[in-house]
């Protein structure tokens, strides 16, 4: 039996299969071509056509702060996944394990299901994207002991406490690593009157983003147009004002752990004193956050050791101990 697991992120996807383990990381992106609703390209080859596409090419990011968007675009990409996964063996019918977010609706949870078996896997199990972070972080969530996750993602942050297999109390805010990007092209649209593309942004994030101001201030150079002139110009910008561009992003997230952190219960909520937070996600990546959470919330908080592995690599654990763990997880049949 083949069995493929798919972190259907919003930003990246991620395919694991046993034994090989990650075999795919590529951008949630689909090409289509305008006259024949054909998929021209998905992945990294459709990423790179973004902002550069004639009108006769429609790039599309088919899933939308977590959830299908588009669901033929979705279908076209899940197909290309699982083919890659299984090669020269696509005549099976795998079993897949799909990481959707912790407050994914019943209709969402169908649409999801409805794609998986429709690109012809035979059984589908959604998993709840803060339980596979906290697998894949090595957090054991059978223990009757309290931990807390923190995942951070491109279209959503989900904050969850765990214990005993499943969710005790959680948090899901549609705010994630797209909002920050979207927050810093406004920033410097009203500062400097400039156009950045998002593939600058996603860079100037990457390269000298930080969550908390700094004394020693990194900069990069950025290229944009310019809105007055319509020219191409360049602009140095620093981590400083990546910062303030995108600090109320963060306060949304600080403020839905504050939430879930009231609503848990106050033997949980010892555990989590003791063993602190983790944060795992793309947004872990982001210089200073894990501080910024243990600053704002009181509570330490760590960055688990492959962040934007952490779903993934949990899904790979369930894959490979799928009766174990078939009750913390949705299944279509």
């Amino acid at each position: 039996m083949k069995r493929i697991a798919i972190d259907l992120g919003t930003a990246n996807s991620l395919v694991w299969v046993p034994k090989k383990q990650i075999i795919l990381n590529e951008p949630s992106v689909v090409a289509v071509s305008a006259q024949d609703n054909k998929v021209l390209a998905v992945g990294e080859s459709a990423r790179q056509m973004i902002g550069r596409t004639p009108e006769t090419i429609r790039v599309y990011r088919p899933l939308q702060e977590g959830v299908i968007a588009d669901y033929r675009v979705t279908q076209a990409m899940l197909y290309h996944f699982i083919k890659s996964a299984l090669g020269k063996f696509h005549f099976f019918k795998p079993e897949l394990v799909i990481s959707v977010p912790a407050d994914i609706t019943s209709a969402e949870r169908r649409a999801v299901v409805k794609a998986g078996l429709s690109v012809g896997a035979k059984r589908v199990y959604l998993a709840k994207e803060p339980i596979l972070a906290a697998i894949g972080a090595g957090i054991p969530i059978e223990s009757c002991s309290g931990h807390m996750v923190i995942d951070i993602g491109g279209g959503t942050s989900e904050v969850a406490v765990i214990s005993l297999g499943g969710i005790v109390s959680s948090s899901s805010v549609r705010v994630g690593g797209d909002r920050m990007d979207e927050a810093i092209i406004y920033y410097i649209k009203n500062k400097y009157n400039l156009a950045l593309g998002l593939q600058s942004v996603e860079e100037a994030k990457k390269k000298i983003g930080t969550a908390l101001p700094s004394k020693e201030e990194k900069h990069l150079e950025v290229k944009g147009r310019d809105f007055l002139s319509g020219l191409p110009r360049n602009i140095k910008i620093s981590s400083n004002e990546i910062q303030e561009a995108i600090k109320d992003v963060l306060e949304e997230i600080i403020q839905s752990v504050k939430d879930v952190l009231r609503q848990t219960p106050a033997e949980l909520s010892a555990d989590i004193m003791n063993k602190g937070i983790i944060l795992s996600g793309g947004g872990g990546l982001l210089e200073n956050l894990d501080q910024l959470i243990t600053k704002e919330v009181q509570v330490p908080c760590f960055v688990a050791e492959e962040p934007l592995l952490s779903v993934i690599k949990g899904g790979g654990v369930v894959l490979e101990h799928l009766d174990f763990y078939r009750r913390s997880l949705e299944s279509n049949t």
